[in-house]
């Protein structure tokens, strides 16, 4: 049995792992959970001792196979679990995360597949990241950013990469939200900021920052 520390290190280690073809550093590790790098050090050691983790000091951390699957079961319940507060509960998007949390460390296959039969069997979260079959197979998106498009582009709103309350509110505010169709009306060169039509109706002003953390799928 693992701690919700431990789980939670792994989780931490393979969202990271998506974004490089290298080990993880113990700092960006340290960044994400917001501790400090000596702790890191010694649960890496821990997990290591559980053949969870392979670690080579200046090549990183990389999760063994055992450590893999333990990751990918805990992200599937936790999507899973915000899927049902969304849509079972009337929570909003932004209320979900902290709760899922909490719940996506109950250790039980059978209850993560019947909620997974329950809820239809869905492909994604109410920020739109992907969830893992019981197989542990993840489709991810093959989409871009809203920053990455051009003047005139067309698409639609399938996902966010922050999850801050803060950053949900806003997006929430400005109707930039999950199956949203947008427009990109003009790029501003001075700081990239964009002016974006939504729905078809009314334009919207969004940051550079906010635009490079709102996934979208292209449109003709």
């Amino acid at each position: 049995m693992n701690s919700f520390t431990e789980e939670n290190y792994l989780k931490s280690i393979f969202k990271l792992s998506q974004k490089t073809d290298n080990g993880v550093s113990t700092n960006s590790i340290a960044e994400s959970l917001e501790t400090k790098a000596s702790s890191v050090t010694d649960m890496i050691k821990k997990l290591s001792d559980k053949k969870l983790v392979n670690y080579k000091k200046y090549q990183g951390v990389n999760l063994t196979k055992e450590g893999k699957d333990i990751a990918v079961s805990i992200i599937r319940n936790h999507r899973l679990w915000e899927v049902f507060l969304v849509e079972k509960l009337n929570f909003k998007w932004d209320e979900v995360h902290d709760l899922a949390e909490d719940l996506e460390h109950i250790n039980s296959k059978k209850l993560t597949n019947q909620l997974d039969a329950f809820l239809e069997y869905p492909k994604y979260d109410p920020h739109g990241d992907p969830i893992p079959d019981k197989d542990g197979n993840i489709h991810r998106h093959l989409d871009i950013t809203l920053a990455d498009l051009k003047t005139y582009d067309k698409g639609i709103v399938v996902g966010v990469k922050e999850h801050s309350k803060s950053y949900l509110n806003y997006l929430e505010t400005i109707n930039l939200v999950l199956g949203t169709e947008i427009k990109v009306n003009k790029i501003v060169d001075f700081d990239l900021s964009m002016s974006v039509e939504v729905n078809k109706k009314e334009s919207v002003n969004i940051s550079h920052q906010a635009s490079k953390n709102l996934i979208i799928k292209k449109s003709n």
